[in-house]
């Protein structure tokens, strides 16, 4: 079987993670295997380079060593869960992957609904949260302009079960 990959791109609180972790679990109970990434851990560590703001480089070589691995004990389905920013990076996540079809899809919700998402998940007037809450803007913008996506799914008021089946719909798997 060819590799096939699915990047989750979206602002934070989207939904990235969770879509990821139930499109994963809804392949497994059918016997499909796979394996889900989440970017955010593959780039966690402080301190970023200056000229690197979200240690994108060191994710994409953990990224290629970690796919690497999963390829090696047979898995051909990715499902990543992540930021792209530019459509410049997507040959290079695929590259990452080890290659093959990479469809992005990308989760989206209403900036209220992924706020509300965000002040549930930090403390209350943490640096975090504000922090959190003003990257989701300007994500949102950068992503909505450079529209690099296969797909759009709205995650609106439906729950994480029902966005991974209208993701894998939309992939095939």
């Amino acid at each position: 079987m060819d590799l096939e990959s699915v990047f989750l791109n979206g602002t934070v609180g989207a939904g990235k993670t969770t879509t990821g972790e139930a499109l994963h679990w809804l392949l497994a109970d059918d016997g499909i295997s796979n394996a889900v990434i989440d970017l955010d851990e593959l780039r966690r560590s402080w301190p970023a380079p200056a000229t690197d703001r979200f240690n994108h480089e060191l994710e994409l070589r953990n990224l290629q060593a970690v796919a690497g691995n999963y390829r090696d004990v047979g898995v051909r389905r990715f499902i990543v869960a992540g930021v792209i920013e530019q459509p410049s990076e997507v040959d290079r996540y695929r590259a990452a992957l080890g290659g093959g079809k990479l469809t992005v899809i990308r989760l989206d919700a209403s900036i209220e609904a992924i706020h509300e998402r965000l002040r549930n998940r930090h403390e209350p007037n943490s640096h975090e949260l504000t922090w959190h809450l003003d990257r989701s803007v300007e994500l949102d913008e950068i992503l909505s302009e450079t529209r690099l996506e296969t797909h759009v799914v709205a995650t609106g008021p439906r729950t994480p079960q029902q966005v991974a089946e209208a993701v894998r719909a939309l992939i095939g798997w």
